[in-house]
């Protein structure tokens, strides 16, 4: 892949346009986490396709384009574009992977991997936000996403083993429950660390034969994961 690929994907919205021309020019200069220097097309033009001010409160309109995270409500916040693109390139998702998502929020990485996907499942444990997001991605005409609500730790067993599982909040260590459910011949995705001092993106994958192997590969700064099995209880 050589940088003329990154440029596939036009957003309609100038303001659209220029954050996604910023996303481009830092990942050719910083990296996508994986030693390339420019996302996948098909990424690229995932991001194009979905506006960000559909997914933020109408306070945070006039920032809908910043590449930075906001606020959400309920403590919780939308990923800042960059890292949302890193990750979903990690990811390598394949027009008819199955996709585990912990950590709804507002929907817009679920948007972004339904662009990608066959299919996505999605978990979110704050219920508000939950109802919002899915209101949200069936009013946008998505059919191919799942909503769940619940302890993302715990993961989605019914509907396991998954191509592939993103992580958009943080814990000191990756789930067992999720390496459990993801595919042989999969990856994950996800930041790891104890605080947003202390956190790295981690990317999990797992062979063939079932052997993990993990890859810290830069500092992030996300908000912690929640949950009966965060806190070291099983939920009720």
């Amino acid at each position: 892949m050589d940088d003329a690929d990154a440029d596939s994907g036009a957003a309609t919205n100038p303001q659209q346009q220029q954050l996604l021309d910023a996303i481009i020019r830092d990942v050719r200069v910083y990296g996508a986490g994986d030693g390339r220097h420019a996302l996948d097309p098909r990424v690229v033009a995932a991001m194009a396709k979905v506006p960000r001010a559909h997914f933020v409160p109408t306070g945070q309109q006039p920032s809908a384009y910043d590449n930075r995270p906001l606020p959400i409500g309920h403590g919780q916040t939308i990923s800042q574009p960059l890292i949302v693109a890193m990750m979903t390139h990690l990811l390598q998702i394949e027009p008819d992977a199955r996709v585990l998502e912990i950590g709804t929020g507002s929907g817009y990485q679920a948007a972004i991997l339904a662009e990608l996907a066959g299919e996505v499942v999605t978990i979110e444990i704050v219920e508000p936000l939950a109802i919002e997001a899915e209101r949200r991605l069936q009013a946008l005409g998505y059919r191919n996403i799942t909503f769940r609500r619940g302890d993302g730790a715990i993961g989605c067993p019914e509907q396991a083993p998954f191509d592939r599982i993103i992580v958009t909040a943080a814990s000191q260590t990756i789930p067992p429950a999720l390496i459990e459910q993801l595919r042989p011949g999969g990856r994950l995705v996800m930041p790891v660390g104890a605080s947003n001092l202390s956190q790295d993106l981690v990317l999990l994958e797992k062979s063939a034969e079932g052997e993990v192997h993990q890859h810290r590969l830069f500092p992030v700064a996300f908000v912690p994961l929640t949950g009966a099995s965060r806190r070291g209880t099983e939920p009720a």
